[in-house]
Order: structure tokens, then C-alpha cells, then sequence
């Protein structure tokens, strides 16, 4: 199957040769296409659609916030942030960078093989106290979950303090909303600081160079940065607390 040229010189393909080269359906370009996700073709001689190297790193880029579980709104909001010039090279630097930044994809596991990673057996109210804290969640098959290992031993710690469901669920609501708002207050530092000045630098190799070995850097030190102030500050406010009483 022959792959031609885009008007910008790069290579073109039609929707069969863009969603082998992405490894998914035509179904699903078309339907990103009318989602606005995917910007529409050039047509060409006998109305044939033809894609660029833009179409598939965006679709790359697409797939990746998808993995990371995000919702097709959510990726509408997304892609509607970035500028509209992004180049192909833009789009696919944009990808990797995203991508260093994905938390480790959830396991599926069985009821008997939490049970063992436990170390307990586990009751129903244990199970929803678990997803309560984003330790699993359910899936269909009631007998399958779909586990965030690294959080598992400290769920399991955490079944036998006294804190009602209810209290959990508020909990993981209120450092869900303010872990939001710090993460996109440093993905508008990271877009004004890194990305804006590698895009005017006329994409200097050096300043991608180190761009990329920032982003690679940076996530261990936010991560133990937020940590750190949260056990601070956390401590400071309940010795506040427990003052007054």
C-alpha cells in the first residue's frame, strides 16, 4: 500500500493508511473527525481524504490521554487549549511529554488474588471502603477489580481505623479538588516557562534536549515537593486544632 505526499511535503495518507499506521479502527478516525478532535482532510482527485503526519500524531496523542482514563470530553477540553499551529513534531514532543507525566496503568486482579495480596479476607464493606479511597474499583464482573497496587498496603492499614465511609468519601473529595488545582497551576507553569520558550526558540535541539530531560526530572520532585508540604502544613493544622480544644 503506497503512501503519498501532503501539501507541506510530508507523507499522505488515506483513512485506511492512517488508522493502520495508528493502530485503530477507520470507525474511530471518522468518529474523532466528527467530534472535532481530528481536523478534516485535505480532498483530493475523486473525493479521496488524505491525512498528514499531524493527523497521526495526533491521534498518538489522542490514544495516550485515553489511557490515562481520561473522558472524550475531557480530551475535547484538552486538545481545545493547545494552539492551532502545533506541527507534527509539536504534537508528537507533546505526547511524550504527557506521557512521562501518566501515573502506572491499574491492574486487573480477582476477589481471591486481592484477598491474598491483602494478606486478609475481604468484606463487601471492606471492598467499598477500599474504592472509596481509590485503592480499586469495581468493573463489571463483580468478581474482578481493576487495582491500584502501589496504594493497596496502605488501604488494607487503613481498614482498621475508625473513619466512617462517609468520612473517606469526603476525604478523597477535598485532595482531589485541591490536587487539581495545583496540577493545573503547574501545567501553566510548565506551558508558560518550558513549553512557550522552546516553541520561540525555532525548536533548538539543545533547548529540547532539555526540555525533555526537565520534564523526565521534574515529576519525582513535584510529587515528593507536594508530599512534603502537605505533611506540613497537614501537622500544623491539626496541632492548631487540637490547641483550641
Amino acid at each position: 500500500m503506497g503512501v503519498g505526499s501532503d501539501e507541506e511535503g510530508g507523507p499522505s495518507y488515506t483513512v485506511d493508511e492512517l488508522a493502520a499506521r495508528a493502530g485503530v479502527t477507520v470507525r474511530t478516525v471518522r468518529f474523532y473527525g466528527t467530534r472535532g478532535l481530528l481536523p478534516p482532510p485535505v480532498i483530493g482527485a475523486r473525493r479521496v481524504g488524505h491525512y498528514g503526519q499531524g493527523h497521526l500524531s495526533r491521534l498518538a496523542l489522542i490514544e495516550e490521554l485515553q489511557r490515562q482514563g481520561m473522558t472524550l470530553a475531557a480530551i475535547e477540553r484538552y486538545l481545545e487549549q493547545l494552539p492551532a499551529d502545533l506541527s507534527a513534531q509539536d504534537l508528537a514532543i507533546h505526547r511524550a511529554l504527557v506521557a512521562s507525566w501518566a501515573p502506572e496503568s491499574a491492574e486487573s486482579i480477582t476477589r481471591r488474588e486481592l484477598e491474598r495480596r491483602a494478606g486478609r479476607e475481604l468484606t463487601e464493606r471492606d471492598v467499598d471502603r477500599l474504592a472509596a479511597m481509590g485503592v480499586l474499583d469495581r468493573t463489571v464482573d463483580g468478581d474482578t477489580f481493576r487495582l491500584d497496587g502501589a496504594l493497596l498496603r496502605l488501604g488494607v492499614e487503613l481498614l482498621d481505623v475508625p473513619i466512617e465511609h462517609e468520612t473517606i468519601l469526603a476525604s478523597r473529595t477535598v485532595l482531589l479538588e485541591h490536587a487539581r488545582a495545583a496540577a493545573q497551576e503547574l501545567s501553566r507553569l510548565f506551558r508558560d516557562e518550558v513549553w512557550s520558550p522552546y516553541r520561540e526558540s525555532g525548536e533548538d535541539p539543545d533547548h529540547l534536549s532539555a526540555m525533555r530531560s526537565l520534564s523526565a526530572h521534574m515529576q519525582p520532585m513535584v510529587v515528593q515537593a507536594l508530599l512534603t508540604a502537605f505533611q506540613r502544613s497537614l501537622s500544623e493544622e491539626l496541632r492548631t486544632a487540637f490547641r483550641r480544644r
